[in-house]
């Protein structure tokens, strides 16, 4: 009786193992799609959140198209490759070829005043994880519009304040090249941060206070991602 218990047992609860797994099984697939969306959504939000426009997941597939007038596709040469479609690019993935074999996503989005600013997306390593984000640039290709950045899994209330608006704002106006040369965004750290970046007007913002690792990540992504569209940049400019 017992060996006869204890084999029914085990068929029940392998049954058991199979039946919730299955069922687990089933909910993921159906739920991918609505995750993709929700994906697609944020994508589109941030993007459009880079040249001051607002969304919501609701509005974002429309106000995208209306305000981003073309997207494509670049190489570290700064042509265009057909054919490519710049919103399925993985931006990460790309970074890890080598140079010449990146295929570079872009995005041009034309205002109610009828400006048109370029968005570079951007991707990076945080201190506990990846951190992204879009900067516009104005005709020039030097002045930055605005910049949108996000994270997985910095430090809250430290370098998790990347996503705040009070961070992101002193972005704008700023300037990524100097006498032809290209130098980025310079994020000031330390105490003396603020006064530094006071100082350097035409390309410094002061880090987040005892943020300093992911602001310099930052600093760096911001630098390694727009050095790859330099080329692009260079023959574009107004």
């Amino acid at each position: 009786m017992d060996t006869n218990g204890n084999l029914y047992t085990f068929i029940y609860a392998s049954v058991l193992v199979i039946v919730v797994a299955a069922a687990l099984s089933f909910t993921a697939l159906k739920l991918q799609p609505i995750q993709n969306m929700n994906v697609k959504n944020e994508k589109m939000q941030n993007i459009l959140a880079s040249v001051h426009i607002e969304s919501t997941a609701k509005t974002a597939n429309n106000v995208f198209e209306k305000y981003i007038t073309k997207s494509f596709v670049v190489n570290s040469k700064g042509e265009e490759i057909k054919g490519k479609a710049a919103f399925d690019i993985n931006l990460k993935q790309e970074y890890k070829k080598d140079t010449e074999q990146r295929e570079l996503p872009l995005y041009e989005a034309t205002l109610e005043d009828g400006t048109i600013k370029l968005i570079i997306p951007l991707t990076g390593k945080g201190l506990w994880g990846p951190i992204w984000g879009y900067v516009a640039l104005e005709s020039d290709m030097n002045t930055l519009y605005g910049a949108v950045f996000d994270h997985k899994g910095e430090t809250p209330g430290l370098g998790a304040d990347i996503n705040k608006d009070w961070f992101q704002k002193p972005f704008t106006g700023k300037t990524i090249f100097e006498d032809g040369k290209l130098i980025g965004i310079r994020v000031h750290k330390g105490g003396k941060g603020a006064a530094l970046a006071a100082n350097d007007t035409e390309h410094g913002v002061d880090a987040i206070s005892g943020g300093t690792i992911t602001s310099k990540a930052l600093e760096a992504m911001i630098f390694d991602c727009i050095s790859s569209y330099k080329t692009y940049l260079e023959n574009n400019k107004k």
